[in-house]
């Protein structure tokens, strides 16, 4: 797990060694056990290294293989990399390093290498023979990826910060990345919150050589497997062992793994198949707080006893997050109206001296365990009626308006369809469009089409190929899962140091489970498939107590304990070309008024929004 980047000078100057630096100052909490450099000619790559596989100092990157040709810098683990270097007896080895198999795999295979790992990974490699330089990203999206070119230079990194320290990338904010934050709390690919980066896709790999830059897609998340056609016992059956093999996988470290253990469902489920396949009991690390309503600690220690695993519980004031604010929030590489959560607990761990952590993030995307996904399978059962009305559902569209639930039906009702093409974008909303076009003034040549939106639409034909559940869990991983949740999971994880590894992302388990028939996943209570797949590892008060989660009253500490840190910040972005300062201020009158109409996390993204742009622009 480190900090990654790079220069490539397509005007073929030389790389100045300072800027090399400056990025890796830039980022240096992704990798606080070394730094290392590789500066020649018209390339430079910079490594800010976490040692969690073979800790020595021969580990260290940027690395050259054998032949002297290929330098890579890697961001990330590759959990199977042992099996994967039994292929490669011919490779004189010289560490025990997956940064070493990864460089002889693709040494050997080339780019088609790929398909042999598992794992999270963002890499780049220099071939000084062909002056090609290659960057790629992993399946799932878990390690980021930033790149920014123009006539002269290709650069790229693990964070858009690094970009900024580079001198290269001017300091301009990206206003379709601002429509698309206060719609979903995050930034969709392949966007940035900065004009003219991108963000390098999921499942992609990008080949700059002789000026010319181009993009490949190695995975699709639609691609097609093998488990329609069996009974639900070899479904199960199967599930859990894809579960089994994930874990076992994630586990492979060189330095103590730490599990989070919420007390809930999925991070009970990670700790119980840990505890299997490990012949040493699980470090398990749960949050515990004095307020009941949040507090799960209860649960955590029953699947505790049972797996006998070193427990540790840490209580925390939930006032804590109020103070560690301003700290999370400067950790922001990309502004998220999420992550807080993530960050704090993230820190209390690291403090116990854990440098890798499972977490149980995913499980409800992944096996149907919010409420929309059976919502959804009613709204489906009305799709002829639906597509029959269209004249009478824009007559009740017309007479909606209100509250952000009301909007939310209007616009349903306004659709086109109910495919999830038209419904995830309008469900996963957290801002209507509505009231986004009146907070930010015109922007012309601008995009008023959400990203998620067209990346749906265009993939339409495919994803109608599968289940509806899967369906929706599509749609969450190219939306949700991969513009908030792992970037939240990442940024504030790496912002202490601490590798977070996610076993319900393994692409293996996504791609089979996505191929389960609804009869098989139907919710008839929450997570089926992956209760009755391992359930039985799980006590029963576990699986049937009530959903929880932190839920903490930030629309309370907005208007009393943050009140005037939210309004100094509301005041300085009025002040933004981009906004429009009445409709701003009439909003957050109305919030402190308690005008429900006005929802705080509208305004918490807009107070996250002018942070980040006066820290970073």
């Amino acid at each position: 797990m480190c900090g990654i980047g790079g220069i490539l000078k397509l005007d073929r100057s030389s790389v100045q060694l300072e800027l090399l630096q400056k990025m890796g100052g830039a980022m240096s909490h992704r990798g606080p056990d070394a730094e290392g450099i590789f500066c020649e000619g018209p390339i430079g790559f910079v490594h800010r290294r976490l040692s969690i596989i073979d800790l020595s100092d021969s580990a260290n990157q940027p690395f050259v293989d054998h032949s002297g040709n290929f330098v890579l810098i890697f961001n990330g683990e590759l959990y199977n990399y042992q099996e994967v270097k039994t292929k490669l007896a011919d490779y004189p080895f010289r560490t025990s390093s997956d940064t070493e198999v990864l460089l002889a795999a693709f040494q050997k295979w080339g780019m088609s290498c790929l398909n042999l790992f598992a794992g999270m990974f963002a890499f780049a490699i220099w071939d000084k023979k062909n002056e090609r330089l290659t960057v790629a990203r992993d399946r799932m999206g878990v390690k980021p990826m930033y790149f920014y070119r123009d006539f002269d230079v290709f650069a790229f990194a693990s964070e858009q910060r690094a970009l900024l320290a580079s001198g290269f990338v001017k300091k301009e904010i990206n206003l379709d990345a601002v429509r698309d934050l206060l719609m979903y709390q995050s930034v969709s690919h392949p966007h940035s919150m900065i004009k003219n980066v991108e963000q390098l896709e999921a499942g992609y790999y990008m080949t700059i050589e002789n000026g010319n830059i181009s993009k490949f897609k190695y995975w699709d998340i639609t691609d097609k497997s093998n488990a329609n056609g069996v009974s639900a016992e070899e479904i199960y059956k199967d599930t859990r062992s894809l579960l089994r093999t994930s874990v076992s996988r994630r586990m492979v470290s060189d330095v103590p793994v730490g599990f989070f253990l919420s007390g809930g469902i999925d991070s009970s489920v990670i700790v119980g198949l840990a505890a299997e396949v490990s012949a040493s009991a699980p470090n398990t690390f749960t949050i515990g707080f004095d307020e009941q309503e949040f507090d799960e600690t209860k649960y955590a220690e029953l699947v505790a006893k049972k797996f006998r695993t070193n427990h540790t519980n840490i209580r925390l004031r939930s006032s804590i997050f109020l103070d560690e604010l301003q700290t999370a929030l400067d950790s922001m590489d990309s502004p998220s109206g999420d992550g807080i959560n993530t960050y704090v607990v993230s820190k209390e761990i690291a403090k116990q001296g854990i440098k890798v952590a499972l977490s149980g993030v995913g499980g409800d995307e992944l096996f149907s365990g919010y409420p929309f996904f059976k919502q959804y399978l009613k709204y489906k059962s009305f799709d002829k009626v639906w597509n029959a009305t269209g004249i009478l559902r824009k007559a009740a569209a017309g007479i909606i308006s209100g509250t952000p639930k009301r909007n939310k039906v209007k616009q349903l009702l306004l659709g086109p369809d109910c495919d999830i093409s038209s419904f995830y974008p309008v469900i996963r909303q957290v801002v209507n469009p509505v009231d986004v076009k009146d907070i930010l003034k015109s922007t012309n040549g601008h995009s008023n089409t959400p990203i998620i939106e067209l990346q749906l639409d265009e993939m339409k034909v495919k994803i109608n190929e599968f289940p509806l559940l899967s369906q929706v869990s599509i749609s969450e991983f190219m939306g949700y899962t991969q513009n908030t949740l792992l970037k939240d999971m990442d940024q504030m994880s790496m912002a202490v140091s601490l590798e977070l590894r996610e076993p319900f992302f393994d692409h293996e388990l996504v791609s089979y489970v996505l191929n389960v028939p609804d009869s098989v996943k139907f919710p008839e209570y929450p997570k089926k498939l992956l209760i009755e797949s391992v359930g039985d590892l799980i006590p029963d008060e576990v699986i049937h107590r009530k959903k929880q989660g932190f839920l903490f009253p930030w629309s309370i500490w907005m208007k009393n304990e943050l009140s005037d840190f939210c309004y100094q910040n509301i005041k300085n972005l009025g002040q933004r070309p981009f906004i429009n300062q009445k409709i701003l201020f009439d909003k957050w009158n109305e919030f402190k008024k308690g005008n429900p109409a006005v929802n705080w996390m509208e305004l918490w993204l807009l107070v996250v929004l002018e942070y980040w742009l006066n820290k970073n622009l």
